[in-house]
């Protein structure tokens, strides 16, 4: 199966919204008797939608955007290819509008501690930390710490994190299928990018028929000179999330797999 995502141009070099349209349809691997059914809409128009005969209102495609469950920055691209003004607005997280979600995901991190948190954006890069990521940091590269730090990057390269995971096979596994679902339901060009940058670095491992092992979870588990670390991750996002930037941002926690490493952590947490 090719990671390439589809593009197709309008007369003017302009993507249409019919062609994005088809393209998130696709993406949902969904006919369009099937997404015509679900969304309670003429398979005709839909047709007419997506091969440029027709112009869809604002309406119509919001509707069906919803059915699709396109991300909001996916909203947007299809009103503004249409001839529409976006409906969601982008905010950087430094606006004086975001004082209220800054505090909140920074209460969320630091009553994390002394376990690692993390506030990532939807292409993985590290956006916030708390305190106790140093403990993963340990050895690696600081070069890789430098600029936009992508936690993929950061996990897999053989001058980051990944020397230390221990069965780094299966752990790449597991991260890479979750990036290519990700890269696929999304059309993101750069996590496309991102997947096959990793999927050539020494010892990743990927397997497109992948599937998890049998268990609760997968742990992460790590050398460390205080011994064998193991963590399972929770991730969290904003359920009702109505800016593009907020929409998109995942806070990942660490969690001790085991009392050994729920012993350990706060060991060195307390003698720091």
């Amino acid at each position: 199966m090719t990671l390439a995502p589809d593009r197709a141009a309008t007369r003017d070099g302009a993507v249409g919204a019919g062609p994005l349209l088809r393209a998130w349809r696709q993406r949902r691997r969904l006919s369009q008797l099937d997404l015509a059914c679900a969304a309670d809409v003429s398979t005709r128009h839909l047709s007419y939608v997506e091969t440029g005969r027709s112009r869809p209102s604002r309406q119509f495609l919001m509707h069906v955007a919803e059915h699709l469950d396109v991300p909001l920055r996916g909203r947007n691209d299809l009103l503004v290819a249409a001839g529409y003004a976006p409906l969601y607005r982008e905010t950087d997280l430094d606006d004086p509008e975001m004082v209220q979600v800054r505090s909140a995901l920074d209460l969320v991190l630091t009553h994390h501690e002394p376990f690692p948190a993390l506030v990532l954006d939807r292409q993985w890069r590290l956006v916030r930390a708390n305190a106790g990521l140093g403990l993963l940091l340990d050895g690696i590269d600081p070069a890789l710490l430098v600029g936009d730090v992508n936690v993929m990057r950061l996990s897999m390269h053989p001058d980051g994190l990944a020397p230390r995971i221990i069965d780094l096979a299966s752990f790449s596994a597991h991260a890479l299928s979750r990036l290519r679902r990700q890269a696929e339901m999304s059309g993101d060009e750069e996590l496309f990018a991102l997947h096959e940058e990793l999927a050539g670095y020494p010892g990743v491992r990927v397997d497109e028929s992948w599937t998890d092992p049998p268990g609760l979870v997968l742990p992460l588990r790590l050398r460390s000179p205080f011994g064998e670390l193991s963590f399972f991750t929770t991730a969290a996002v904003f359920g009702t999330a109505a800016d593009v930037t907020l929409s998109e941002l995942m806070i990942e926690q660490f969690f001790p797999a085991d009392v050994a490493t729920d012993a350990a952590v706060r060991r060195v947490a307390s003698s720091t």
